[in-house]
């Protein structure tokens, strides 16, 4: 019997049958993909609960999720990529096609520059993630609850809030697209709720009678809904005055009704194994599966090859290669009661996550604290990957341990890992220029543009996959040549830019006790965090410069700060930062800038925009970079790189 069974309900054209190069004619199947599996099978004794998951006649647990293709009509080159969707939503296109983000792509203008389709690929969208709710378009997973017989599953559980302005009510979940752990009826008599200023200040409980589990209603703008109520909830938190922004609120209950979450990467492993071994052959012939996933969706990879899903219940390998993107270290959290949702730890906001637990690297490697020897890869079935991450993740995402010994040496990659960083470059960069904003920062945000790099290192796996061309040697900070350092020692090289709040230091991780609820960080016991080194400018010295890195307008890093009333100094979340050159000598000199000025880097744009044009033309030659994107990252340049960056000169 089939693992899955995949229900087509439409078959349309893709942007009224537009034929890109060598991918053709597409069109697009929106589909349901069935699954059941052996909740007995020896590979799936890692899935927390599987056990607890109702079975049918044949003692198999089934489950079903969304699917949508986009599917070359001739067939296409063979090549099916699959985009892990970040949160329920399609990614892919948006990334490697400079396109907008949508959640049902049809139109050519959906397509973007149409990178994946003149490609060839058959794009593949499939719902892994099983605790999202219905809304804008996301991809959906319905999975079993676990139960004891005919009762809940309880267990105590933590949720944390953190709001940008005053709020009254907030789902357990925290996120309005996420199902929360409801509270069970033990729960609403004994939880608690604390709150702290930084996640190492001490907590402060909150009177039981200035909040309870409900939620405000109402509120709209017509006469029928001017009024407001508090309603019971078992999955909201509501806060008499309301949440107030500042203060890291903590939420410990009883909860119940889990959800199987691990059968989400059992989901991708079946369902990709399907379109690709399946004798009907759903999608057409399939050759190389490729898979990429960003930050969320990242660890997820970095988790489903840790667990050995990249082989099937056939013993057959899934993917051939795969592109975790902005990780970090870390991996999923499908533990009991977890929360998907939920971001990988950072300094003030979700800071004990569990995505972050060794294994980090690829490589072996032994945990210091613990005595553990482990790695992410070390299967026969484990596919090739291109690993790669920005300056963010090594402040806010402990992004040295993926090539580090957890005490801070250098580790390295196994033979079928390749590591780049993409310099001075935030966690999410905009694949459409847009003016840069500070939001509840100090700073305005990081804008360097990175989306080329995308298409990069898929060229470069495909042609390590399929041709057995090595790819570019891998563009990591290293302690050896001192370009990996610490805090003190990049605070000594980091300039001084005029009006710039530097951070404290990196999100540091230590020890926790999870058998504590809520966890406990053991602050004497803790792993080594790096970052990278930075050159006079501030602008860091190793990885992949991307053409505005190699030819700055301004320091651009991986950090910033929160703005004072919203944990002031504190890293925020993943948002770097641009500190702008001076436009000319005279205003760097009343402003006290260590910095050149514009004017006497590049002289006047031509100049700018010439040094651009060598910069992308150099990473072509590299092959970090397609050669298509020369032309687009020199017509990016004109007028100063508009509008990510504003000057006033000729």
């Amino acid at each position: 019997m089939n693992a899955v069974r995949l229900e087509v309900h439409r078959r349309e054209p893709f942007a009224d049958g537009h034929r890109f190069a060598e991918g053709g004619a597409y069109e697009v199947l929106t589909a349901t993909a069935h699954y059941a599996v052996d909740p007995e099978a020896p590979a799936l004794r890692s899935i927390t609960d599987l056990d607890l998951a109702p079975r049918d006649g044949d003692g198999l647990v089934r489950f079903s999720g969304d699917v949508e293709i986009l599917r070359p009509v001739d067939g296409g080159r063979g090549r099916l990529f699959f985009d892990w969707g970040n949160r329920g939503n399609k990614r892919a296109v948006q990334y490697f096609c400079d396109a907008p983000h949508t959640n049902r792509p049809r139109t050519l203008a959906d397509a973007g520059n149409g990178y994946l389709l003149r490609r060839g690929y058959t794009v593949v969208f499939g719902a892994w993630q099983g605790d999202l709710l219905p809304g804008d378009g996301r991809l959906l997973l319905d999975l079993p609850v676990a139960r004891r017989g005919t009762e809940p599953v309880r267990g105590l559980t933590t949720a944390e809030f953190i709001v940008e302005e005053p709020t009254f009510s907030l789902p357990l979940s925290r996120w309005t697209s996420t199902r929360p752990s409801p509270v069970s009826a033990a729960g609403e008599r004994t939880a608690r709720l604390t709150r702290r200023r930084y996640a190492h200040s001490t907590p402060e409980e909150l009177p039981a009678a200035a909040w309870r589990f409900a939620r405000l209603q109402g509120g709209g703008t017509d006469l029928r809904s001017q009024a407001v109520a508090v309603v019971p909830s078992r999955g909201d938190l509501y806060v008499d005055g309301g949440l107030r922004p500042g203060w890291i609120y903590e939420l410990t209950y009883e909860a119940e009704e889990p959800l199987v979450l691990g059968l989400g990467l059992v989901a991708v492993r079946d369902l990709v194994s399907a379109l690709r071994y399946d004798p009907a052959r759903p999608v057409g012939e399939i050759n190389y599966v490729y898979g990429w996933g960003r930050s969320q969706t990242g660890r997820a990879i970095r988790d489903f090859i840790h667990r050995g899903l990249n082989e099937d219940a056939e013993g057959r390998r899934v993917f051939d290669g795969l592109l975790p993107h902005v990780s970090g270290a870390g991996r999923l959290d499908t533990a009991r009661f977890a929360n998907l949702t939920v971001p990988g730890g950072q300094q003030y906001e979700d800071h004990l996550n569990a995505a972050d637990a060794f294994p980090f690297a690829y490589a072996e490697t032994v945990d210091h604290l613990t005595g553990t020897r482990d790695a992410i890869m070390k299967r026969a079935s484990d596919p090739k990957v291109l690993h790669t991450q920005t300056s963010t993740e090594y402040w806010q995402r402990r992004g040295s341990l993926v090539h580090t010994t957890t005490d801070g040496r250098d580790l390295g990659f196994p033979p079928n890992v390749r590591g780049y960083l993409w310099s001075s470059s935030q966690h999410v960069a905009s694949p459409t220029p847009q003016p840069p904003a500070k939001g509840i920062c100090n700073h305005v945000e990081n804008v360097v543009a990175t989306s080329a790099l995308f298409r990069g290192v898929l060229d470069a796996l495909d042609a390590w996959v399929s041709e057995g061309v090595e790819p570019p040697p891998s563009a990591v900070p290293t302690v050896a040549d001192g370009s990996l350092v610490t805090m003190a020692e990049w605070s000594r090289r980091f300039p001084a830019v005029p009006s710039a709040l530097r951070p404290y230091g990196p999100n540091e991780l230590y020890a926790v006790d999870r058998s504590s609820v809520p966890p406990v960080a053991d602050r004497a016991h803790g792993y080594t965090v790096l970052v990278p080194a930075v050159d006079g400018d501030g602008n860091e010295t190793a990885g992949v410069r991307a053409p505005m890195v190699s030819v700055p307008l301004g320091t651009y890093t991986g950090w910033n700060t929160r703005a004072p009333g919203q944990g002031h100094g504190a890293l925020h979340e993943f948002s770097g930062s641009t500190f702008p050159f001076a436009a000319t000598e005279d205003e760097r000199l009343i402003t006290g800038d260590s910095r050149p000025s514009v004017e006497e880097r590049y002289g006047d744009a031509a100049g700018y925009v010439a040094r651009i044009r060598a910069a992308a033309a150099e990473l072509a030659a590299r092959r970090l970079l397609p050669v298509e994107d020369v032309d687009r990252a020199t017509a990016a340049a004109a007028d100063w790189s508009a509008p990510r960056h504003r000057f006033e000169l000729p």
